[in-house]
């Protein structure tokens, strides 16, 4: 990606919204260029809950060391690096909260991400992903969004998850709880 850029010049890179579909095992030196380049992240947290830490596919094929050292979700972000969270349906089920919470409780401390920054990269994330606008409430913008029940829902994100109450797709009510 450097050399493309070289070619190019970095801001006419920035511009052409790259990204990188299943980011899991970057080193700091590519993730500091993949920030500094603009490029997203596409990022499957399940992953690491499923096949991550020190016993399972991960360790089974790539070692213990490797496999802590995949999806280094916190040093992406920390980087610069836009992360756009995903299921990779049907590898893993579609399960927003649940890719939220494996995020804020990857294998490896130093590669978690707070709960706020973990919920932005799969709400803002995806849209950076689709080179839309969007992910965000913002006055007068068409609202498309869940509205979610996370009265019992703490902090750690540990526990029952929250609950669906009400879809909106363009501002408009499609579903709500009856």
């Amino acid at each position: 990606m450097a050399l493309a850029a070289d070619a190019v010049g970095e801001d006419a890179f920035r511009a052409a919204g790259h990204r990188v579909e299943h980011l899991e095992l970057v080193c700091d030196r590519a993730a500091a260029t993949l920030g500094r380049l603009g490029v997203v992240g596409s990022v499957q947290p399940a992953f690491d809950e499923l096949w991550g830490g020190t016993s399972g596919l991960y360790t089974d094929r790539l070692g213990v060391e490797r496999s802590l050292a995949s999806n280094p979700l916190a040093a992406l972000a920390r980087a610069g690096v836009v992360l756009a969270f995903g299921s990779d349906s049907p590898v893993t089920p579609l399960a927003p909260w649940e890719t939220v919470r494996a995020a804020v409780h990857h294998h490896a401390p130093g590669s978690r991400l707070d709960p706020a920054a973990a919920f932005a990269a799969h709400t803002a994330g995806g849209w950076a992903a689709a080179h839309r606008p969007g992910g965000t409430l913002t006055a007068g913008a068409p609202a498309f969004l869940a509205v979610w029940d996370t009265a019992e829902f703490p902090a750690d994100l540990t526990g029952e998850l929250p609950r669906c109450v009400r879809t909106v797709a363009g501002g408009r009510t499609i579903w709500e709880v009856s």
